[in-house]
């Protein structure tokens, strides 16, 4: 699916015309990457987290000649998929996964300290 065939999806399902329906799909994905880009993030409950990621500066290898090169640290956008969208893409991995929680055990005690030597 395209950005043109989103608009028309959302014009048909709720009775708007394309240019009215374009202005709004528009608006969300500006808003979604000026605040990503301020380093915010925007939570859609059920969908996922669009967020800024910062890679840092690192050294590198050019295939070509060998030769070592730095690369320099840059800011990317991420997006994380929710729960729900997850389970909504493979079913059968939400369900290894709730059969997994729900058949773990409560967390462990931490160990016994060890008792001082005495002199």
């Amino acid at each position: 699916m395209n950005k043109a065939e989103l608009i028309e999806k959302l014009a048909a399902e709720h009775g708007l015309t394309k240019a009215a329906a374009g202005r709004i799909v528009a608006t969300v994905l500006d808003t979604v990457v000026t605040t990503v880009k301020k380093g915010g993030s925007v939570t859609l409950p059920g969908f996922g987290t669009f967020k800024q990621h910062a890679r840092a500066a690192r050294n590198g290898v050019n295939p070509g000649t060998g030769d070592k090169i730095k690369i320099a640290a840059v800011k990317l956008p991420k997006f994380t998929p929710g729960t729900a969208f997850k389970a909504a893409v493979d079913p059968k991995a939400a369900a290894r996964k709730a059969a997994k929680a729900a058949g773990a055990k409560p967390a462990a005690k931490a160990p016994a300290k060890k008792a001082a030597k005495k002199k």
